[in-house]
């Protein structure tokens, strides 16, 4: 084959390969939008995690494993992230449920119910703790009546599980809302005529289609409760070894002046996070790749 011809069968396919790009970018100004991206999230998250990366390594290896491995930090890692999945959960299963009620239901003061899911949001943290304390303790409003069969709330883990479920509550039900209102009832009658019971229409209908918002919801509330200071330290008693969070952990090597140490703390903290939500969020993204497939 000559040179002319070679490049004249090469032309059409060099075409083809910019008119795609020119359709994928059909909006103008992709160059400036993504530079404004770049440049805000390098400013706003890679900088400051950059620069608590640059601490840690100045203590060297043998620096951050002692910083981490003290028992007392040790105890708030497991506690911390023990008790920030049994609040995720928790609210995987009633976040759902309040979604489909709010979805699905027509009823008198629906509108209230609606706005009080984001009432943790408009509550400064520290108001939610001391409103907890306040209506769990031994002798509060709440906690009386535990404390009759000789159950403690504040002051305990069941405490700290109780203050991420409030705070991280509206994830799951804010992720999970849009798909349910978007999700036709068509489906759901379709699959009684062919003799499903509403458990099996759940699991092979509503679930697959809800998965990736749930999944969604579950990491940012993970997220959220994972580092979550201001509504625990009023209700969990900071017993050390017991009741005490990895923030306080943190917080406390600061007021020390440790800086190097509270770094270690919370870069190891920050690398279970994001390997957490990467894991959650390469589930999600196949899921949804394989709902959009259907």
């Amino acid at each position: 084959m000559s040179a002319t011809a070679s490049s004249a069968h090469k032309a059409p396919a060099k075409k083809g390969w910019l008119t795609r790009m020119r359709q994928r970018n059909v909006l103008p100004g992709f160059g400036l939008s993504m530079g404004i991206t770049v440049f805000s999230l390098s400013l706003l998250v890679v900088l400051p995690f950059a620069m608590m990366a640059y601490t840690t390594t100045q203590m060297g290896w043998t620096g951050f494993w002692q910083a981490i491995s003290q028992p007392q930090v040790t105890a708030a890692i497991k506690l911390s992230l023990w008790m920030a999945f049994a609040a995720m959960l928790t609210n995987m299963v009633f976040g759902t449920l309040v979604a489909w009620v709010l979805v699905r239901y027509e009823f008198w003061g629906k509108s209230l119910i609606n706005a009080l899911v984001d009432l943790p949001f408009a509550l400064p943290t520290a108001v939610m703790g001391i409103s907890l304390a306040t209506l769990y303790a031994p002798n509060g409003l709440i906690g009386q009546w535990f404390a009759k069969f000789d159950i403690q709330v504040a002051f305990t883990p069941l405490g700290i599980w109780l203050a991420l479920v409030v705070v991280s509550f509206p994830f799951i039900v804010r992720a999970v809302q849009p798909v349910l209102a978007e999700l036709s009832v068509e489906f759901e009658e379709a699959a009684a005529v062919l003799g499903a019971n509403r458990l099996t229409t759940f699991c092979k209908v509503i679930l697959p289609e809800m998965m990736p918002a749930l999944l969604m919801g579950a990491g940012m509330m993970f997220a959220r409760a994972t580092g979550e200071y201001g509504s625990v330290i009023f209700i969990a008693g900071n017993i050390p070894m017991e009741t005490e969070i990895l923030p306080l952990i943190i917080i406390s090597k600061l007021e020390q002046f440790d800086v190097g140490g509270a770094s270690a703390v919370a870069l190891f903290m920050l690398l279970i996070s994001f390997t957490i939500l990467l894991t959650i969020n390469i589930v999600q993204w196949k899921l949804s790749r394989r709902v959009g497939a259907r």
